[in-house]
């Protein structure tokens, strides 16, 4: 089969592979729509350490090719979802209540990472009975597929931001998954969602999924901006969606005494992430800082195809470009550099 790979730090390409095989539990997925994330470029660039001829990828949907002789659940010719992360449910993190985490620190983020990931003919999903759904038949594969990553990360920004129903919330970057987050958001009975953002095509989208008010930070002051729309008090939640040290330190900055930091960026760079002494109340301003990687597992997925059926969200407007799998390299290249204002490339297998 073909594969798109991680060559090396800074490289990628295309190489054949045999197509895997499932262990016991397992299943092969043939993909049939993909999508890029910037973590991957995150990846290429030496985010995770080196890596040889690493498949890439974690957002996929697909129909299954075979199974293990102990899946229960599936069964060749099936549609289906499988999360980003894929955790070992048997371990003591999943049974803690941190499935993500999965034996180690975002141990559960196995694709293109610890295994081949999603951008191939054909890829491998452990424990394939907790790890997948099946996408209903009113569902489109390039709708279902935005419910592995984006819908799941974004959602989790505002479900562990504690926000209360007409609640004040800032989305600190408003890329795919940080529109996820304000749409979570409003979902979750937000009353006030104001978005950070300079790039105007972002800021339009972005308020189609439940921005009240955009903050842009080329042309103002953000946290002076984000006191005067809350009338000094701060923000209930802030949920930072980009991944920088300076977009942590405006989030504690903006986020009232009493209030929640909800962590959902990547920081893919830096020894260190700071926190302003002051505005942290020297360490006693009853901030809670809340982290957590994408959460998976067929329950979560099935709950957001719910999502989707109930027609409360429509995310394929952020699929930007669209790509056959043979122009896999044009497509990492576009997102990765961020050409022609792009901000989801979907591939069709």
């Amino acid at each position: 089969m073909k594969a798109f790979v991680m060559r090396e730090i800074g490289s990628v390409g295309f190489m054949e592979k045999p197509i895997p095989r499932p262990g016991p539990g397992d299943a092969i997925v043939r993909t049939t729509k993909a999508l890029i994330c910037t973590s991957d470029s995150h990846t290429v660039a030496g985010g995770i350490g080196p890596r040889e001829n690493l498949t890439l990828g974690h957002e996929a949907v697909g129909v299954v090719h075979e199974v293990g002789s102990d899946v229960k659940v599936f069964q060749p010719g099936d549609r289906v979802l499988v999360g980003a992360i894929t955790p070992d449910w048997g371990d003591p993190a999943a049974q803690n209540g941190f499935p993500s985490q999965s034996g180690m620190a975002l141990g559960g983020f196995k694709f293109a990472n610890s295994k081949d990931g999603v951008f191939a003919e054909y890829f491998h999903v452990n424990e394939a009975d907790a790890n997948m759904a099946k996408i209903p038949d009113d569902i489109s594969d390039d709708l279902a597929v935005y419910c592995a990553d984006m819908l799941s990360t974004g959602f989790m920004g505002a479900e562990k931001g504690n926000i209360p129903i007409g609640g004040t919330v800032a989305v600190l970057a408003l890329g795919p998954v940080g529109m996820m987050a304000a749409a979570g958001a409003r979902l979750r009975g937000a009353g006030l969602v104001i978005g950070v953002e300079s790039v105007p095509q972002r800021q339009d989208l972005a308020r189609t999924y439940g921005v009240d008010e955009i903050v842009d930070f080329s042309r103002e002051d953000v946290v002076e901006r984000i006191m005067e729309l809350t009338h000094g008090e701060g923000v209930d939640t802030a949920i930072e969606a980009l991944g920088m040290d300076a977009t942590f330190q405006t989030a504690i900055k903006i986020t009232k005494p009493g209030g929640t930091v909800s962590n959902i960026g990547y920081f893919g760079e830096g020894e260190f992430v700071r926190i302003p002494r002051v505005a942290w109340g020297v360490g006693m301003a009853d901030q809670t800082i809340a982290t957590g990687l994408c959460p998976g597992g067929r329950v979560r997925m099935e709950r957001l195809l719910r999502v989707l059926q109930a027609k409360r969200l429509d995310p394929t407007g952020m699929t930007t470009h669209e790509f056959e799998f043979d122009d896999m390299e044009q497509a990492f290249e576009v997102l990765d550099k961020k050409l022609d204002d792009v901000i989801k490339p979907l591939i069709s297998f």
